[in-house]
């Protein structure tokens, strides 16, 4: 009988030692889907100072990278289905307040940082005797593991039958750093020039991760068509196209046991298909002093306030103008915390904001809420449409990346949302009134609530496909 392939996948976040983002949740839930499947999976990330709240224990293990000569301890954690989760220490790397900078800036030492990490994940490999089949490499922070497999660590055969799956889970983060920058990362210097890791004079960690490895994935569909354009490749269009035959999207699924109205124990009354929703508003509307007649929809946004996630879109919509209510949770650029402060300022009966990250906050507003905005410029997959689907809470999305492949327009019977063009004011203003006029007939509104409700995104369908995905990198990697 076959051993079951062994995956270690690598990430910068993983639930629950660390988030800021949807990586952390793919993180937490993708590895325990894979495990239920049969093959034989590992985690790895840093351990940072918010790691300390969640259990881990010492292997008594330390570890040396053969390119900087620096040293690791290492932790180990557990996710469910008893997936080993192995934290990275260095204090001098890991051990601040922020992850990858604070809110003014990025750290200096970034690829320090990150390069050490790469190196750290190989090392420990070989430490523990795990030998992958393969590495899945996770965004810019783990794009130099393809790299160093191909050059440092290739003379090492322990290594050479290790394939490796970069994923892109946002174009627009490439780690980009300036040139000076390359030596610390120990490559040789052949690395360097058009063909390597440079980028517009820069060093460029993504670009790595896009180069060297064996394949490439990202977390939809049709966001992996939209970056092989100009519009969204962020100047990486050319390389993904080259590389088009060894690049698919693959949708990220929703942890039903975390996101799901009725097992809920963070909101105030936990509910099924359209029952005790009415509750979670109620006590909504309280917790910010909203004043809504029951026939006025109450919107929600729970976001990083930046120019990507579309927010220029609703600052030139003249929302005040409309019968809603809408709260913003998230946090980001000044002007447009400022913008959703001067609405709530002006109407505060009928818009509230907390720019803070808060997740017992964001299952609240989500269920109490009667409509999802989510007005993206690009959004590579989105997972707050799909858990809003399952808390009964109807997106309104432009149709872009994830949030085009996972909400189906509306149209009488079929259909779990409502969709526009990115950046269009006019398709916007129209999606809102066709929501708004739904939300008006009872017995529709119920049907679309109905149709969001029986969606079924669960990881567990997302992990047969990245399953598949491994079988075939392995199997192509015999075959040369």
């Amino acid at each position: 009988m076959n051993s079951p392939l062994k995956i270690l996948w690598v990430g910068s976040e993983i639930f629950p030692f660390a988030k800021t983002g949807g990586l952390a949740d793919v993180g937490g839930s993708l590895p325990p889907a894979l495990k239920k499947l049969g093959l034989e999976v590992r985690a790895i990330l840093p351990k940072y100072t918010c790691t300390k709240s969640h259990p881990v224990n010492s292997l008594n293990l330390e570890i040396e990278s053969r390119v900087s000569k620096k040293k690791a301890r290492l932790f180990e954690g557990k996710l469910p289905e008893d997936v080993p989760v192995y934290l990275v220490e260095n204090d001098e790397y890991f051990k601040r307040e922020h992850l990858y900078g604070t809110p003014e800036s990025e750290y200096q030492d970034n690829v320090e940082r990150f390069a050490f990490f790469c190196q750290a994940v190989l090392e420990t490999c070989q430490a523990l005797d795990f030998q992958p089949g393969l590495i899945h490499c996770n965004d810019w922070h783990a794009g130099l593991i393809p790299a160093y497999l191909k050059s440092v660590y290739s003379e090492d055969s322990w290594f050479s039958r290790i394939n490796t799956l970069f994923s892109i889970h946002n174009l627009g983060y490439q780690g980009n750093y300036p040139m000076d920058e390359f030596p610390v990362t120990g490559l040789p210097d052949s690395f360097w020039g058009p063909e390597g890791i440079e980028f517009y004079d820069q060093i460029s960690l993504l670009k790595s991760g896009l180069i060297y490895s064996d394949a490439l994935n990202t977390v939809s569909p049709n966001y992996c068509k939209e970056i092989q354009t100009a519009g969204l490749g962020f100047g990486m269009e050319g390389i993904l196209q080259e590389r088009s035959d060894s690049l698919c999207g693959i949708l990220n699924g929703v942890d039903y046991s975390v996101w799901n109205p009725a097992t809920d124990d963070l909101i105030v009354e936990k509910y099924g298909p359209l029952s005790n929703k009415k509750k979670c508003r109620d006590e909504l509307l309280k917790m910010f002093s909203l004043t809504l007649e029951n026939h006025t929809p109450l919107l929600c946004m729970i976001t990083r306030l930046s120019s990507q996630k579309g927010i220029d879109l609703l600052m030139q919509a003249d929302l005040k103008d409309y019968d809603m209510g809408l709260i913003v949770l998230g946090q980001g650029e000044a002007k447009y915390e400022d913008f959703f402060s001067q609405l709530a300022k002006t109407r505060p009966d009928q818009f509230a904001t907390s720019f803070t990250f808060d997740d017992a906050l964001a299952h609240q507003v989500l269920a109490g809420s009667d409509i999802l905005l989510m007005p993206s410029i690009y959004e590579p997959c989105g997972l707050t449409q799909m858990y809003a689907l399952k808390y009964g809470t109807v997106p309104i999305v432009s149709s872009v990346g994830g949030l085009d492949d996972s909400i189906r327009e509306f149209e009488g019977k079929a259909g779990t949302g409502f969709k526009f063009s990115p950046n269009d004011q006019k398709s916007f203003k129209k999606a809102l009134q066709k929501t708004f006029d739904c939300f008006a007939d009872q017995n529709l509104w119920e049907r679309l609530i109905n149709n969001g409700m029986a969606m079924d995104f669960s990881w567990d369908n997302s992990a047969r496909q990245y399953s598949s995905l491994y079988q075939e990198i392995q199997k192509s990697a015999k075959n040369h």
